[in-house]
Formats: C-alpha cells, sequence, structure tokens
C-alpha cells in the first residue's frame, strides 16, 4: 500500500458541508476529543458562523481538516516506531502511529458510507480499529502497518454495522448507545461482586433513569420469533403460513446485485492500491 496521505482523504470536503450529522444522531467525533487547535478552530469557526449567519459548524469537516496535520511517516519511520511500541510499550510511539494513519480510517469508512449514513460513527469504530491494529502489530513479520491495519479498521466497521442492522432503532441518540454498551457490563460486574443488579442500582451506577434501564432491558431481552412457531397453543397455523411469498420481488433482487456489485468495486478500488507483498497478502 502506498503510505502517502492524499491531499483529500477519499472525501470531498464540499460533500462533507451537505452531510452534517442530524440532531437525532450525536456526533461521535467530538470537539472536545480533538487537540487543542481543532477546539480553537471550532471555536473560531462557530463564532463567525453566530455573527455572519455561515453554514453551521461541521464536525466531520474539522475532523478531517484536523488530521491533514498529521504528517505521513516514512518506511523507515513507521518501522522505529512500531518497534518502540512493541518492545517498549512507548505510548508517543503508538500516538504518531495512529495519527499519521487517520486518513486510511477516513478512506475505508467512505467506502462503505452508502451501507451506513453515519460516516461519523464509521470513522469511530475504524479508529478503535486502527488502535488495535497497533496493540497487535508485529513490525518484524515483513508486512507494512498500513496493509495490516486495514483489517481491523474493516473488522470493527463491518462489526458496528452488522450490529446496527440487528438492533433497529435500539440505540438512536447518544446516551442510549452508551446504556446499550455499558447496561450488561455493569450487570455482570454487580454480579461478580455478589450484588443483585436491580433496575434502580443500574440506573444510579449509569448516571440513567431507572425507567430507561426498564426500557433497555425489555428491548435487549426481547426473543427473536420463530416463523414456524404455532400462532395458539391449539392450532398449527404458523406466522410463515401467513406470510407473503418468501419469493424476492425485483426490487430486492435489483438491491442485492447493486449491493454485491459496490462491494466488489471497493475491494478492486483497493487492490488497485497495492504493490508487491501487499497485493500477495491482499
Amino acid at each position: 500500500m502506498d503510505n502517502e496521505q492524499p491531499t483529500d482523504s477519499g472525501v470531498d470536503e464540499g460533500d462533507t458541508e451537505k452531510r452534517s450529522p442530524s440532531s437525532s444522531s450525536a456526533p461521535v467525533v467530538r470537539s472536545e476529543n480533538l487537540p487543542d487547535t481543532a477546539k480553537r478552530s471550532a471555536r473560531r469557526q462557530s463564532s463567525k458562523g453566530a455573527a455572519k449567519g455561515l453554514v453551521p459548524y461541521d464536525p466531520l469537516a474539522a475532523y478531517l481538516r484536523e488530521m491533514r496535520s498529521y504528517p505521513p511517516l516514512s518506511r523507515e519511520e513507521e518501522k522505529e516506531l512500531a518497534i518502540q511500541f512493541h518492545e517498549h510499550k512507548d505510548l508517543d510511539a503508538a500516538y504518531r502511529l495512529v495519527s499519521s494513519n487517520l486518513w486510511l480510517v477516513v478512506k475505508i469508512a467512505k467506502e462503505y458510507q452508502r451501507s451506513a449514513k453515519a460516516l461519523l460513527d464509521l470513522i469511530q469504530e475504524g479508529n478503535i480499529g486502527l488502535m488495535e491494529a497497533v496493540k497487535n502489530f508485529d513490525p518484524y513479520r515483513g508486512v507494512r502497518f498500513p496493509s495490516y491495519a486495514v483489517w481491523w479498521i474493516k473488522a470493527y466497521i463491518v462489526r458496528y454495522m452488522i450490529a446496527n442492522l440487528r438492533m433497529v432503532k435500539l440505540g438512536t441518540t447518544q446516551a442510549q448507545r452508551k446504556l446499550y454498551f455499558n447496561l450488561n457490563k455493569e450487570k455482570e460486574k454487580l454480579e461478580r461482586m455478589g450484588i443483585y443488579p436491580g433496575p434502580k442500582l443500574l440506573a444510579e451506577k449509569l448516571n440513567v433513569k431507572e425507567q430507561e434501564v426498564l426500557e433497555m432491558e425489555q428491548r435487549l431481552g426481547a426473543p427473536d420469533v420463530s416463523v414456524d412457531a404455532p400462532l395458539r397453543d391449539d392450532s398449527d397455523a404458523s406466522l410463515h403460513s401467513v406470510l407473503p411469498s418468501s419469493v424476492p420481488s425485483g426490487e430486492d433482487i435489483l438491491a442485492r446485485k447493486e449491493h454485491r456489485e459496490l462491494i466488489q468495486s471497493s475491494f478492486d478500488d483497493f487492490a488497485a492500491t497495492l504493490k508487491g507483498k501487499e497485493l500477495i497478502i491482499f
């Protein structure tokens, strides 16, 4: 893989101004998580927009601008930093490896954007995968870090997309997502301590309302319904017998075909950027 940082990271800034996240989906890449320079830039942009009536501050555009301030690494720098972290757990080296490869996450997230509206969510998941790649990378295997990181980034993005396909409207706000991911962890933690994880205690521990805990537990505990199960105990009729034909419609067939073509196109485009060992591994 060519480790040269693209000038636009695969995302057109004009497009990002049109894709500001909706109020119902809180952006994951928040200004408070950005370096101080980005925070100052955010405040300036916000104040200018308020004064002149310009387009509201776009966190995605700000993130992309800040990301470009991190210079790409040469092959030698990349290997040296990877060795520093691998052998000495040097966090500064890990930070440089992550920050200089943020563009790779954006590029991959952009490929999956048609399958998920929240590009910022995909970027965050990809960034988690990138950090996992740094933790697990072996610099002595003869593979460049970006080539290795691609698989971790894709794995986390795909896992996120699959999870969100299954939990339709299960966590649509930042608070709901936090509750969704932390509820079972907190319950297990309390059970290991020999404490009964009641809704009231969980609400106190997670700093949410008791009703929110009850609703989330109900939604998480709702079982899947088998289409072959009888509708009633005294009847042989099943849900399957009253459902419409299982033969896919023309729209479904076309959608699946376009989805397969999109995935294949993404792989082909990515493969075209690889050379030598990287292409063989891919």
